[in-house]
């Protein structure tokens, strides 16, 4: 309401409500790197997706410094080893979990794909099986499969669904990459941490990337890598030799808070967070370690 009196003109004045005693998150991990495959129709299954968890209401408490952490994605792998797991994301007290590295194969050796917020793909030869996931976080990596003229890989799992098994027939596609999970925390629909697609050897189909950025995996050549800041996983690697082709690399992570915008903005913040203001909220974006205290 306003009113004039003698000429001037008053206005209804709504100050800022205070500081915020409860946030909403959105923390997602680095996704792992892809695995890698040398010698004759081997290959390296797909890297899975970064941890992500997610919530309307987290309790803070005024004057006290939170820890932001945004975790790296995983190197994809050039040799005999599974690729790298990416590093945990941080918020306060919420972590979530590095996605796991696919698994690598040369026909002689090899190594198992690596559990995490989601697993990497399985390979053929001594290890099939993909790597576990984390309840609450990310789901399991598929299983490699070895089919008449070629090896195929199992997809990284995603934050909504396990990554595809390989294909048991010839020609048999590498596994798809588990779902990526849909956040509105921005005011937009984004999906984040899709698994990376599972290589294949010879000329057969390699998997792709189960969305949100993740990486597609490939014959005779690189898997792609995820997307910055999508948590997403690296595509597997196909057939080749050490040193001259590489597994994706996994998509680094993201922290994201939201609280209403008539609440006080926080008294310091770190780590040059995005600021935007949607719908009502202001929404602050990490795409790189600091703090914040409100």
């Amino acid at each position: 309401m306003s009113s004039n009196l003698g000429g001037f003109i008053s206005a209804t004045f709504n100050p800022l409500s205070g500081a915020p005693t409860t946030v909403e998150y959105l923390v997602v991990a680095g996704g792992g790197g892809g695995g890698f495959g040398s010698g004759a129709n081997n290959a390296g299954g797909g890297g899975g997706a970064g941890g992500l968890l997610q919530a309307a209401s987290f309790s803070v408490a005024s004057g006290s410094s939170l820890t932001i952490t945004v975790g790296a994605g995983g190197a994809g792998s050039s040799t005999a080893v599974s690729g790298t797991n990416g590093s945990n994301s941080v918020f306060s007290s919420i972590t979530s979990t590095g996605g796991g590295g696919g698994a690598s194969d040369t026909g002689t050796a090899g190594t198992a794909a690596g559990s995490g917020g989601s697993g990497g793909g399985g390979a053929f030869r001594t290890f099939t099986s993909g790597g576990s996931g984390t309840s609450g976080q990310g789901y399991a990596g598929g299983r490699g499969y070895n089919f008449s003229g070629g090896c195929g890989t199992g997809g990284g799992g995603g934050a909504g669904s396990v990554g595809s098994d390989s294909g048991t027939n010839d020609p048999g596609p590498g596994g798809t990459g588990g779902a990526g999970m849909c956040s509105t925390i921005t005011g937009q629909r984004i999906f984040y941490a899709g698994g990376g697609g599972g290589g294949v050897g010879n000329t057969d189909t390699a998997g792709i990337g189960g969305g949100a950025g993740a990486g597609n995996g490939n014959n005779y050549g690189n898997g792609s890598n995820a997307i910055a800041n999508t948590g997403s996983g690296g595509g597997g690697q196909g057939t080749g030799s050490v040193g001259s082709t590489v597994g994706g690399n996994g998509g680094s992570g993201i922290v994201i808070i939201r609280y209403p915008a008539s609440q006080s903005a926080p008294t310091t913040t770190t780590g040059s967070p995005q600021i935007n203001y949607v719908d009502g909220y202001q929404i602050y974006t990490w795409t790189s370690s600091g703090t914040v205290t409100f």
